[in-house]
Order: C-alpha cells, then structure tokens, then sequence
C-alpha cells in the first residue's frame, strides 16, 4: 500500500487531518472564486450563459483528467512535496484571472488552476487516509469538510469584496494561495517522515473481500452513476443558482451571493456526518440517504417562494453532501491498496462531471431558461435507486484472527 495502510496499533493524526483540511479550504476557497466571479464576467465580456458553461468546462476538464494519473503515479512512487507544487499552478492562474483581459485568457487562467486542483486532491486524500488510523470515513469527511468550507466562502467574499472592488482585487487573493503553500510544505514534511520510517512490508487489511471481479467492476459503474447524478445537480447550484434567483426572485448580485453562500455553508455542515455516519453504520446506507434522501427537496424547490427556497436548499445542501466520503471510502474498501488511484479516478470523475454539467445546462439555459434547467435537474437525485445494486460490503469481510506474537 506504499505507506497508507494503517494498523490497529496506528492512531489518528488529527493535528495532520486539520493541517490538510484547511489547506483543502484554502485551495477550495481559491476555486470557489471562479464561478462566484460569473455576474461580473459576463457583463465584462458579454458572455452567454454556454460561455460562462465553458469557462466551468475548461476548469474542471483541466482539474480531473489529471487525477486518475497523478493518482495511480503516487501509488507507486508517493510525492511529499507534489502538494505545494500543485499550489504554486494555482497562484499563477489566480493573478491571472485578475488581469486578463480577453475570453480566451480567462479560459488558460482557468485551466492552469484546475491543474493545481488536479495535482492536489489525490495525494492530499492519500495523506489523510494515511493519518486516518483507521477511521477513514472521518478522516475524508475531515478532509472534504476544509473543501466544502472553502467553496462555501468564495461567494460570499466575492460579495464583499470582489464585487464592489472589481476583478483585479481577486489578486488579492494570491495571499490564500502563499498561506497554502507554506502549510503544504509542513505537511510534506511529515509525510517523508512516514515515508521513511514506515514498515517495509505495510498491513493492507485484515479482511478479504468475497467479490468477484465483475463484480467489483460493476459497483465502481454505479458508484460514477451516483456521482453524475450528485455533480450534475451541484453544478446547476454553483454556477447557476445565482441567475435563477436573480431571474425569478428579481435580487440583486449581492443578495444571490448570500443565497448561494448559504447553499455551500449547509454543504459543508453535512459533509463531516457522512463520513462519521459511514463508519458507524456502514457507507451503503449513507449513500442511500443522500443521494436518494434529497430527491423530495430537489422536486419542491423550482416551486417555492423566496422564503422556501432559502430552507429548501439548506437542507438539500446538507443532505447531498454526506454522499461522497462515503463512495470514495466506499470504492477503496472495494479495491484495497491502490487509495491514490480511487481518489484520484472519483475526485476526477466528480470534477469532469462538475464541468459537463455546467457546460450543457448553460447551453439547455441559452435555447429555454433557468427556470426550466432547475426543474429538469430535480429529477436528478433519483438515480439513487441504483444504490440498492450496490453490495453490502460490511458483511461480505472475513475477519482474519489477528497475530498476537
């Protein structure tokens, strides 16, 4: 397992957790700029809602082709420093975002940043299962939760700063991204120290899976499935939740920002119960739960007044959240020893499916409307059926008797 294996003796590294979730909130923070800045760029440069879709497209296309790769390459031969360097992709693409002056450049400014995300999420998720001693479900949510914190702080800053000072004052922001890179360091740091001092020969598990390969094939298929049908519905908020309020509820930018601000809040207050929850009571009912749980929220919402909106979507945020530390723990559970390639392949996959839906609900939006986008999306969360054809992994472990010499 290249040092990620953990052993009943191993404890979790909490001070190590937190040190990569904050980074995790840093970089997401920075990433959450980009969709939070769409008003502005449209007015800027006269943009259609299939433009701004594309300016999503290049960034998460950028962010997840990559992972599955810089994944399967850390399995092998692990990369202590890779996060930093990964930082330093997105402090250049920041400063860019601020500058640029054409279409096209803000779209290279995207991608350099998606880059960074592409180098960084499969090693960090590599490093807190490291320092998960066990508890991996915690240790992702732990992780997931500085991310989603982050995503939730990009609008609302983007309100009160970015949007009365202007597009340059997101390089103001390159701050986030030096604070970043110094925590990373520290963490590489430890991580080399694991590295060397860890066993030679580390303990995988102490279970062996009863699943056949098809098997395990076919469960990865419905787990991406239930990660379309998750980013898909995420993208409609992200990039376009902003318009819907505006067009149907007629607010100002700074007041969708708020809205939105707390759709991501609530993301981040139900991503540590999945992985929590996962642990206790086992990841196939978490993921029922989420994915399918939100679907009578998701229906509701393109027919509720403001009020309605704000508890639909702050309810709808904390409930979806809970899914993905409970599949990404979940796949790895499914394919012991290869925690770098998962990470990478499900981060990825989460990415691209974040950009593909941006980009074809913003051209569905160009040729109907926003309304129209957020009814079609709430059938989304239905796809959650298909987790009934998930195996119950928990039960299928054969507990090896353990060597006490």
């Amino acid at each position: 397992m290249n040092g990620t294996a953990t052993t009943g003796n191993e404890k979790t590294i909490y001070p190590i957790l937190f040190a990569i979730s904050f980074s995790h909130l840093l970089n997401d923070t920075i990433q959450s700029l980009i969709p939070a800045i769409y008003p502005l760029l449209k007015t800027s440069f006269s943009l259609s809602f299939a433009q701004i879709g594309l300016i999503t497209f290049c960034f998460q296309l950028a962010a997840s082709l990559l992972q599955p790769f810089v994944g399967l390459y850390t399995d092998k031969k692990p990369q202590p420093y890779s996060l930093s360097a990964g930082m330093g992709f997105t402090l250049v693409g920041l400063i860019c975002v601020a500058l640029v002056s054409h279409y096209y450049m803000v779209l290279f400014s995207v991608v350099l940043i998606g880059i960074g995300s592409s180098i960084f999420h499969p090693e960090a998720s590599r490093m807190a299962y490291v320092a998960s001693g066990g508890r991996r479900g915690l240790a992702q949510s732990i992780f997931q939760l500085g991310g989603n914190t982050g995503s939730s702080l990009g609008p609302l800053l983007a309100a009160l700063i970015i949007v009365p000072f202007g597009r340059i004052s997101v390089s103001w922001f390159s701050l986030l991204a030096l604070i970043a890179i110094a925590v990373l360091l520290k963490v590489g740091n430890w991580y080399k120290h694991h590295l060397v001092n860890r066993p030679k020969k580390a303990q995988v598990h102490n279970v062996k899976q009863q699943l056949s390969r098809k098997k395990i094939i076919f469960s990865i298929i419905i787990l991406m499935l239930l990660i379309f049908s998750k980013y898909f519905y995420m993208a409609s908020m992200s990039s376009y939740f902003t318009f819907y309020l505006i067009d149907k509820f007629h607010l100002s930018v700074q007041s969708s920002q708020l809205y939105l601000f707390l759709f991501l809040v609530s993301i981040a207050a139900g991503t540590l119960m999945g992985g929590a929850l996962g642990d206790r009571f086992g990841r196939k009912y978490v993921i029922w739960g989420s994915i399918l749980g939100v679907a009578p929220f998701t229906l509701l919402l393109p027919h509720a007044n403001l009020f309605w909106t704000g508890i639909l979507v702050f309810f709808i945020g904390v409930i979806l959240a809970s899914a993905f530390s409970a599949i990404l723990v979940y796949a790895q559970e499914l394919i012991p020893g290869k925690v770098g390639l998962i990470s990478g392949l499900f981060f990825g996959f989460a990415f691209g499916m974040g950009g593909i839906g941006s980009a074809v609900l913003g051209w569905l939006a160009d040729h109907t409307s926003i309304s129209y986008v957020f009814r079609v999306c709430a059938f989304l969360p239905l796809i959650g059926l298909l987790t009934g054809l998930l195996p119950d992994i928990e039960r299928k472990k054969i507990i090896e008797p353990k060597n006490n010499t």
